[in-house]
């Protein structure tokens, strides 16, 4: 189970773009989570990096990664929204990747692509027109 530290972790709410009719002119529904990786006491280095790698275009130059929530009309949902897409992201970051086993291809598999590259090249040959001697 992953722990989010609440002091890494700030909301700001914000105005909300979509569903809710003339509530959304007046009420800031939208939920924006800023979460400091600098201050995240259980990240160690390996975990951070694959944070970094998952995060993209949410994470800042300054190392705070950025959700913004608005699916839902109430704050509070979108609040849940926002905190449930961080924790995944975290549980995502937190399993290291399977390492690669380098394979080689049979050798039917070998031959049946060098036999289908030929087969291939036989038809588009049949496909010109004659030669202009």
């Amino acid at each position: 189970m992953i722990e989010i530290d609440d002091a890494a972790l700030e909301e700001q709410f914000i105005r909300s773009t979509g569903p809710g009719g003339q509530n959304v002119n007046k009420v800031e529904s939208a939920v924006q989570l800023r979460y400091d990786l600098n201050r995240a006491r259980f990240l160690d280095d390996a975990m951070r990096r694959r944070l970094k790698t998952l995060a993209g275009r949410k994470l800042s130059r300054d190392g705070v990664l950025i959700i913004t929530a608005h699916r839902f009309r109430s704050q509070e949902r979108n609040r849940e929204d926002a905190r449930a897409r961080l924790t995944e992201l975290l549980v995502q970051a937190s399993r290291a990747p399977k390492p690669r086993r380098a394979t080689r291809p049979s050798r039917s598999a070998r031959e049946k692509r060098l036999s289908a590259k030929h087969a291939r090249g036989r038809i588009k040959h049949l496909r010109r027109g004659p030669d202009e001697d």
